[in-house]
């Protein structure tokens, strides 16, 4: 099913024209809304951000582009993430679960690659957000025992973007079936501060569905150079107890470095 799912979305991706490519964007709202003639605003040099800590926006790496995203949580974990650009719109990705990797813990524990595309299908304007659609395969803190994830992937989802109120800040807000035998939906709203292209405040809401369930988190991104950024972020807060295999449920501090550059 995941693999249908990825085929028809690379599909229509590759269908889209070559002059649909994204314009440059202006300064703060490289997630939303492309930059007008009549926009005398300095554009921005940070890439766009494709993502906010757990949450997708609507944004995707330029043609020939690729990131390299890092993150380092609870009980000695790594969690890597690459991607490219390689249409037009289409971003392609494949990411790797490590437990214990860091640390005196052992066995190191290796989980099976998971894939992520996005499609950005609407660039948006002032008034209307920009808008993607994608598949991301990837979950967080994997529970051997049940062979899942106890944070379910995102699954198929469809996000939207778009600069509200002030230069920079900008809300997005989507849905997603993480569970095809369940078909169960979930929302996830969030903000994000772009402050001068130095730092970014970033609060999310996500898996919307049973609030007791849901999580919020909240971080700030440190531009150290315009390919390169670092996050630090709490997961899950006010959540407690454990999950079924001992796992503590939250808050959960994060450290993610991520790394942008061209072919």
């Amino acid at each position: 099913m995941s693999l249908r799912i990825l085929a028809l979305l690379l599909a229509a991706g590759l269908a889209a024209p070559a002059s649909a490519a994204p314009k440059r964007l202006r300064q703060g709202g490289a997630e939303g809304a492309p930059t007008t003639d009549e926009d005398s605003r300095p554009v921005g040099l940070l890439p766009p951000d494709t993502d906010l800590i757990d949450t997708p926006t609507a944004a995707v790496l330029d043609v020939g582009g690729f990131s390299s995203r890092t993150r380092f949580f609870n009980r000695g974990g790594v969690l890597e993430w690459l991607g490219f650009g390689v249409y037009p719109r289409v971003n392609l990705g494949a990411s790797m679960h490590v437990d214990q990797l860091l640390g005196s813990g052992s066995p190191t524990q290796l989980t099976r690659p998971e894939l992520q595309v996005k499609w950005r299908f609407f660039d948006g304007d002032r008034l209307i957000p920009a808008f993607a659609i994608g598949f991301d395969g990837q979950g967080t803190f994997y529970n051997r025992r049940v062979k899942r994830y106890n944070n379910k992937q995102r699954g198929l989802y469809v996000v939207g973007t778009q600069e509200i109120g002030l230069p920079g800040l900008q809300a997005h807000a989507g849905m997603n079936i993480s569970d095809f035998d369940t078909d169960d939906v979930f929302g996830v709203m969030g903000l994000s501060l772009n402050l001068y292209d130095r730092a970014k405040l970033m609060l999310e809401w996500d898996n919307i569905q049973d609030f007791f369930e849901s999580r919020m988190n909240m971080g700030m991104r440190f531009y150290i150079s315009p390919m390169f950024h670092a996050d630090f972020a709490v997961r899950a807060i006010g959540q407690g107890g454990t999950y079924s295999n001992g796992v503590p449920r939250g808050p959960e501090r994060i450290a993610q470095f991520k790394f942008t550059g061209h072919f």
